[in-house]
C-alpha cells in the first residue's frame, strides 16, 4: 500500500478485542498501526489511545518514528508522514501496549514496560538461583525435599557425593518458628547426609550449610568475623548458619566460565520475556564484568550498568575493575560505578540500627566496614572517578554513609549532579536523614518489592517508632530537589517481573491483595501514583546512570528500547495490574522477544 492512498485515519480495533490497550515506555495503545519498512529497520508505531513517553514536556503522542536504532521522530501520523516519504510501507494493526524498559525494565523503565528499566538486579545470580531455587519453600522439611528432588533429578551429583549442591531462596521467617535451620537439618535424610550442601539465604546475607561443609571448614574457625557473624549453639559449636562477612569463609567452589553461562541464559530468557531491557548489575565481580565483555564483544541481548565489586574492604581495588563506557558491538555495557556494603539485611537480623532490634534486644546488626575505613575507600574511589553506590539497610548504615557524602560533597568539592552517588535500597532511615537524603542531593534507589515482602515482619524487628522511617518511598521522592527515585527488584531476592514492583509501589500490597493495614496498603501514605512509579522504572534508572540522553524515553534522539504490553498500566485496575503479559521486547529498534 502506497502512503499516498493510505487513510490517515487510524483504524477501529478488530471485533473482539479488547478496548484498551497501550505503548509505554514507555508506550501506550489501545490499537497500534505498524508502518514498516524492512530493507533498513523503519518503522512507525501509532497508538490510538496515544504514547506515553515519560516525557514532562510532551507525555503523549499518536506516533514514534524509528530508524534504524533511534526513535527519530513523533506526533501524529500525519505529521509523521509528513516528514518521512518513505514508499513501500506496510500496514499491520497491534492490539497491544508498547512500553519502554525501565533500564533496563519494563520498558518501563523499560525496566520494565516499557520503556523498562531495573535499576538494582543481579543477573548472573538470577540463573544461579534458578538450579535449586528455594523460595516457595514453607519449612525445613520442604527445603530438603526440594533438594533431594534435585539431587534425583540430576544422576552427575546423585553418583558424586562430592559435588557440592548449591542454592538459594530460603527464608525462615516463613516457616514455623520462623527460627534459623541448622547444619544437621541437612543430613537427617540419607540421600543427603555426607555432601557438600550450601544453600544462600534469599537475601545473599546468609548461607546455611551442611555438617560435610563444616567437616571441611576444620574446627579452626575464628571466634569472631569483622563484618560477620558465625551462629553458634549453646556450647559454642557453629550451626551452620554464616551471616555477611562469614560467608567468604566457606570454600564453595568458584563459578567456571561454563557455569556463568548457563547461569546467563537462563537470566535473558526470563529477563526479555518480562520486558527489561537495561538493567543495573549491583555487585560485578572483575570475573562477572570479563564474562560480560565476552558476551558483548558477540551480542549482548540488553543494556547492562555493571557496578564493579571486589570484596575487600580493607584496600582500594578501583584498579581491578575496567572502566568501561558504550563498550561493545552494540554499545550496551557500561562499567563505571563501584558497589559498597555497610551492613546486612534486616531478614536476618545484619541490617545496622542505631538502636538494638525490638524483637531481639541482644543486637543492633552488623557493619560489615567500619565507617573510618569506608570513608577511605569512598573518597578514593570519588578522585578516581567512580560513581559510588553503597547497600544501606538498617538506619545505622545510611546515617554513616550521609556523613561520608556529606563531607565529601560540603568540604572536599563534589558535585552531586556530576558524581550521582547512590543509596542501594535506604531501607530504614531515622526521619531526619530522610530529609539530609534530599538536601545532599543522594539518590536512593529502593525496590518497591521489599516492603511488600518485608511488611509481615518489619514492625516486629524495628518497633512501632522506627517503622515509620522505613520504606519511605513518597517522602524520598518528595525531598529529592531531581524527583529522581531510581526503582529496582533485586531479583533473584524478588522476582524478575518489573510490574510486581510496579504494583507494589503504588498499592503497598501483597499480590494476594493484602497487607497488614488492611486492603488500603501498608502505610498508604508512602504510595507512588502510577505515573511517579512509571518514571521511576525509566528516566529515573536512566539518570542514575548517567544515560539519560540516550535511554529512559521515548523522544527523539533516543534508543529506540520498549515493551510491547497487553494493557494499559497506568489506567487498569491496580488488581489487574499484574495479568499483563508482555506481547514483546525492542531493544536498539529489533525485536528481542515476542513480535510486533
Amino acid at each position: 500500500m502506497s502512503t499516498k492512498s493510505r487513510s490517515h485515519t487510524l483504524p477501529p480495533p478488530p471485533t473482539g478485542t479488547p478496548r484498551t490497550q497501550w505503548i509505554i515506555a514507555a508506550l501506550f495503545a489501545s490499537l497500534l498501526l505498524l508502518v514498516l519498512s524492512r530493507e533498513n529497520n523503519e518503522y512507525t508505531l501509532c497508538a490510538s489511545a496515544g504514547i506515553y513517553t515519560v516525557e514532562a514536556a510532551r507525555q503523549r503522542v499518536d506516533c514514534i518514528h524509528i530508524k534504524g536504532d533511534i526513535v527519530t521522530d513523533w506526533g501524529s501520523l500525519d505529521e509523521i508522514q509528513s516528514r518521512h516519504k518513505t514508499s513501500n510501507f506496510a500496514q499491520l494493526p497491534i492490539n497491544k501496549w508498547i512500553s519502554q524498559p525501565l533500564l533496563h525494565i519494563l520498558g518501563l523503565e523499560v525496566k520494565q514496560i516499557q520503556v523498562e528499566d531495573d535499576a538494582h538486579a543481579h543477573v548472573l545470580e538470577y540463573g544461579y538461583m534458578m538450579q535449586l531455587p528455594l523460595a516457595e519453600a514453607t519449612s525445613v522439611q520442604d527445603v530438603v525435599d526440594r533438594i533431594k528432588a534435585y539431587i534425583l533429578a540430576h544422576p552427575d551429583v546423585l553418583i558424586d557425593k562430592d559435588r557440592w549442591v548449591e542454592g538459594m531462596g530460603w527464608d525462615q521467617t516463613k516457616w514455623p518458628g520462623k527460627k534459623f535451620p541448622t547444619a544437621e537439618d541437612l543430613a537427617a535424610d540419607p540421600l543427603l547426609r555426607d555432601r557438600p550442601i550450601a544453600l544462600r539465604r534469599v537475601d545473599g546475607h546468609a548461607t546455611w550449610v551442611s555438617p560435610r561443609v563444616l567437616q571441611i571448614m576444620g574446627n579452626d574457625l575464628p571466634k569472631d568475623v569483622d563484618g560477620g557473624i558465625i551462629v553458634r549453639d549453646n556450647q559454642g559449636k557453629p550451626t551452620g548458619i554464616f551471616i555477611d562477612n562469614a560467608i567468604s569463609l566457606i570454600p564453595i567452589p568458584p563459578w567456571s566460565e561454563s557455569q556463568m553461562e548457563a547461569f546467563f541464559q537462563t537470566s535473558m530468557e526470563e529477563v526479555l520475556k518480562n520486558g527489561l531491557t537495561n538493567i543495573h548489575d549491583a555487585a560485578s565481580s572483575p570475573e562477572m564484568i570479563a564474562f560480560m565483555k565476552k558476551s558483548e564483544e558477540g551480542d549482548l541481548p540488553i543494556r547492562l550498568y555493571m557496578m564493579g565489586n571486589v570484596e575487600n574492604e580493607d584496600e582500594y581495588w578501583g584498579n581491578q575493575i575496567p572502566r568501561l563506557i558504550n563498550y561493545g558491538k552494540n554499545g550496551r555495557l557500561n562499567v563505571r560505578s563501584i558497589k559498597l556494603f555497610t551492613d546486612g539485611a534486616l531478614g536476618s537480623w545484619g541490617a545496622a540500627l542505631l538502636k538494638p532490634y525490638f524483637d531481639k534486644p541482644d543486637t543492633s546488626g552488623i557493619m560489615r566496614t567500619e565507617p573510618e575505613k569506608l570513608k577511605h575507600l569512598v573518597k578514593q574511589f570519588w578522585k578516581d572517578g567512580w560513581q559510588v553506590n553503597i547497600h544501606c539497610i538498617g538506619d545505622r548504615a545510611n546515617r554513616a554513609v550521609l556523613d561520608i557524602y556529606e563531607e565529601i560533597l560540603t568540604k572536599d568539592g563534589a558535585n552531586a549532579t556530576e558524581w550521582r552517588p547512590r543509596i542501594e535500597h535506604a531501607q530504614i532511615i531515622d526521619l531526619e536523614d530522610l530529609e539530609r537524603v534530599g538536601k545532599l542531593g543522594v539518590i536512593p534507589s529502593v525496590q518497591p518489592t521489599h516492603a511488600t515482602s518485608d511488611m509481615w515482619y518489619a514492625e516486629t524487628r524495628l518497633g512501632p517508632d522506627r517503622i515509620n522511617g522505613a520504606y519511605a518511598y513518597q517522602t524520598l521522592l518528595r525531598n529529592s530537589p531531581s524527583h529522581v527515585l531510581p526503582l529496582g527488584s533485586d531479583f533473584p531476592v524478588e522476582g524478575v517481573n518489573p510490574l510486581l514492583g510496579f504494583y507494589a509501589s503504588v498499592s503497598r500490597l501483597s499480590v494476594s491483595g493484602d497487607s497488614p493495614h488492611g486492603a488500603s496498603g501498608w502505610f498508604p501514605e508512602q504510595k507512588l501514583t502510577r505515573e511517579q512509579a512509571l518514571k521511576g522504572m525509566t528516566l529515573d534508572p536512566a539518570y542514575a546512570s548517567f544515560s539519560e540522553a540516550k535511554v529512559g524515553s521515548l523522544r527523539p534522539g533516543k534508543k529506540a528500547d520498549f515493551v510491547v504490553l497487553d494493557r494499559d498500566i497506568l489506567k487498569v485496575p491496580v488488581g489487574e495490574v499484574l495479568k499483563t503479559t508482555v506481547k514483546a521486547t525492542v531493544v536498539d529498534g529489533k525485536v528481542a522477544y515476542g513480535k510486533l
